[in-house]
């Protein structure tokens, strides 16, 4: 049976990155954020994104995605009326990916709201990726383009790391990618995992 490591991390903690890792290392590794940007373009989530959000947040039938992102980060309402008709979707979507990779005997679920969502009630090892927050703001604002107050009200909407850590099987720190890696290198070792040599 292939064991689930959930891997998730605060808004510019650099999981990804993480994760591109044991991707690297031989491990398979789906990531929630991408699977649901996809999936948010088939026809049936924009109806039910244009049921509960109307037409303003699409443009000539295409998703404005910033002007969603205003919308749920500023409200939790709004963003868990999205997640509920986001997650669903990615559950399913991975159940399937799951299938195609279950001759591993681990596979890593990335997301940036593991927590939030409950879905680490569903992986066997849980990982979180840290960094501290004026680097995780300075992180994001550099890849979105977006602004400090912005960054603030998205990382509002998620758990605090101290809240995931005693959640979680392990911890990455991840303010210096070279010792994050070797982190990543000792969590292979103990779970006997065996790695890409790269």
């Amino acid at each position: 049976m292939t064991k689930i490591i959930g891997l998730t991390g605060g808004i510019g903690s650099g999981k990804t990155t993480i994760a591109n890792y044991f991707e690297e290392k031989g491990v398979p590794v789906y990531i929630a954020d991408n699977e649901a940007k996809k999936l948010m373009q088939s026809k049936l989530i924009i109806e039910e994104i244009k049921s509960v959000f109307g037409e303003t947040v699409f443009e000539s039938e295409v998703l404005n995605r910033a002007k969603l992102a205003e919308i749920v980060f500023g409200n939790s309402d709004k963003l868990n009326q999205l997640n509920s008709i986001i997650h669903p979707a990615v559950k399913k979507d991975f159940e399937a990916w799951l299938q195609k990779n279950k001759n591993y005997d681990y596979v890593i679920y990335e997301a940036a709201i593991l927590f939030e969502s409950g879905r680490y009630k569903d992986c066997d090892i849980v990982i979180t990726v840290t960094a501290p927050e004026e680097v995780r703001i300075e992180r994001v604002i550099k890849r979105d383009k977006t602004t400090k107050e912005q960054v603030l009200n998205r990382m509002k909407m998620q758990w605090k790391d101290e809240e995931r850590i005693v959640k979680s099987n392990y911890v990455i720190n991840n303010d210096n990618l070279k010792n994050a890696k070797e982190e990543v290198v000792k969590i292979l070792k103990i779970l006997n995992i065996k790695q890409n040599q790269s």
